[in-house]
């Protein structure tokens, strides 16, 4: 009797242990309200897939019918670019599980290595992507149905690109974030990332305006470059293979797999640095320090209570340490300044986004700095992680922290929101009082609601939070549905007043209506406050437990 496989064993107990954690998790109500959130957003990427697939097929099939195969590489550019953009815009909806848990088990390598690329296989990205490359092969093959077995082994390839690229990007990332020294360097490549951005716009309208040939020269240009990439190959090797012309199609493929390869490697040596045992603390070793050192006291916010400046500090020392925090808190303003020198500079003339009303940019900009910090109060509890339990082992109140936490996403706001008014001002003119005082008057009617749904939403639904992982949910299902439709309750009633105020020529009117509802928003945020203290003793143990996991 032969012995059995120890890879496929052991991926064996790791599927049934994370079946057996689903199934447990339904007894209580919590997990079930979460099931039902991923059967939501999984009909909804769902219905995104599918729509987008039989999109992608129509286009590959009237492509080949009209003899253009050529122009296939812009279908499988498309996905290649979704596939890796997306899972950084989305996290929310980015959830797998910390691999890394798994090593404190006797797993072998290639084990570990299968399981992170089948957390992979399970990212949304990775299921729309997969979808939309189905839609092209069955694009193919319909104009073409000889090509079946050569498109499905192209397509297979490509897939498993992209699969390789994704995880290989995330865990090289993560472990460039790990270091300050390197998490400088991609900051500053990020933000000259999203400089260059402002390109698109003037080099586009530079472009429109050559001639025709000139336009043909500059395309003449791109296409070999993008042939020799992956997507491009990809393309490639099913267009020669139409004509046929089998021996360039697979040489094509056969640079399609180096490609792949070559990535593997990549994700290979970061993923075997990790099953070593890799650190990369940043914890300085220990040195003699001299006896008459004074101690360090922590800060004192003015008005404040000594246990609340102490939680206010944490925080923000907690966010200074995080990378993709950091990054994403400045979005706001990189944001505008695309708008500013991309977008708009093209649609100045046509009436899109602010060209027609240049005054709503601030209240926009601060809308939008509001929406960024949902990452954060959401699940004000996930960056605690275990130091949960020294909060109850502490003689603070729970309002005590919760006031803490809050106070940091309001000043946080208020300093984002300051530097966005100044940033419209420098982009678009400076803002007319009446319009900067109902921004601010919306700004103070909805940070309440947010802040108020983000703390009951902290105790009955937190989530274990890294600050220093990439790419990865940062709360829980049904917080992020109930998050979402949060926001449009807020950004409806917001618009609705600024509708009636415009309507009226008069934006006072928007201000006093935002203040009138500020006032039911604070007293509603001041009994959710007082009431921490109950909620969070009835639900120690839930959040304990939760943000203490393994």
């Amino acid at each position: 009797m032969s012995e059995p496989n120890p890879t496929r064993t052991q991926l064996t107990a790791i599927a049934w242990l994370r079946w057996r954690l689903f199934v447990n998790a339904l007894r209580s109500t919590r997990a079930r309200l979460e099931l039902v959130s991923h059967i939501i957003v999984t009909l909804a990427f769902a219905v995104g897939g599918l729509g987008g697939a039989f999109g992608m097929g129509i286009s590959a099939y009237l492509l080949i019918s009209a003899g253009k195969p050529e122009l296939l590489a812009l279908l499988f550019w498309f996905v290649f670019i979704f596939w890796q953009v997306f899972p950084i815009m989305a996290t929310a909806f980015t959830n797998n599980p910390d691999s890394t848990d798994l090593l404190r088990f006797p797993l072998s390598y290639g084990s570990y290595f299968l399981v992170r690329l089948a957390y992979g296989a399970f990212d949304p990205a990775t299921a729309l992507g997969s979808l939309w490359s189905l839609g092209i092969l069955l694009g193919v093959v319909f104009a073409k149905p000889v090509l079946l077995p050569w498109t499905l082994l192209v397509t297979l390839v490509f897939v498993a690109f992209n699969l390789l690229f994704m995880q290989m990007i995330f865990a090289w990332v993560e472990r460039w974030l790990a270091q300050r020294r390197t998490r400088e360097i991609m900051g500053i490549l990020f933000i000259l990332l999203m400089l260059s951005f402002q390109l698109i716009g003037p080099l586009t309208g530079h472009f429109s305006k050559r001639t025709r040939p000139q336009a043909l020269r500059a395309v003449e240009l791109i296409a070999p470059v993008q042939g020799i990439l992956p997507p491009g190959l990809a393309a490639d090797s099913i267009v020669q293979g139409i004509y046929p012309r089998f021996p360039a199609a697979l040489s094509s493929l056969a640079l399609l797999c180096a490609f792949a390869l070559v990535i593997g490697y990549a994700l290979h040596v970061r993923l075997l640095a990790q099953y070593r045992g890799e650190n990369l603390s940043e914890v300085a070793a220990p040195s003699t320090l001299p006896k008459n050192r004074q101690l360090r006291l922590g800060w004192n916010l003015p008005g404040f209570a000594a246990p609340v400046s102490a939680v206010f500090e944490k925080e923000v020392r907690y966010l200074l340490r995080s990378g993709p925090m950091l990054l994403t808190l400045i979005m706001p303003i990189f944001v505008l300044a695309v708008f500013r020198f991309g977008a708009l500079n093209s649609a100045r003339h046509s009436g899109m986004l602010f060209a027609r009303a240049p005054d709503m940019a601030f209240p926009a900009a601060a809308a939008y700095t509001l929406l960024i910090l949902t990452n954060l109060v959401y699940n004000s509890f996930g960056g605690d992680a275990g130091g949960i339990q020294f909060f109850y082992a502490s003689p603070v109140s729970f309002r005590q922290i919760v006031l803490a936490k809050n106070l940091t996403h309001a000043i946080i706001l208020a300093i984002e929101t300051f530097v966005a008014w100044i940033a419209v001002g420098f982009l678009y003119g400076r803002p007319k009082l009446d319009v900067t005082v109902a921004a601010l008057a919306g700004l103070l009617f909805a940070a309440p609601v947010n802040f108020s749904a983000g703390n009951l939403l902290s105790i009955y639904s937190p989530k274990k939070l890294d600050f220093s992982s990439f790419g990865r949910q940062r709360a829980t299902q049904t917080t992020v549905l109930i998050s979402l439709g949060v926001q449009i309750f807020v950004v409806s009633i917001g618009a609705s007043a600024f509708w009636i105020a415009r309507h009226y020529g008069n934006l006072w009117i928007a201000t006093l209506i935002l203040l009138l509802l500020a006032g039911i928003s604070l007293s509603a945020y001041g009994m959710i406050l007082n009431r921490m203290d109950g909620l969070a003793l009835d639900r120690r143990e839930t959040l304990v437990a939760e943000l203490c996991r393994a």
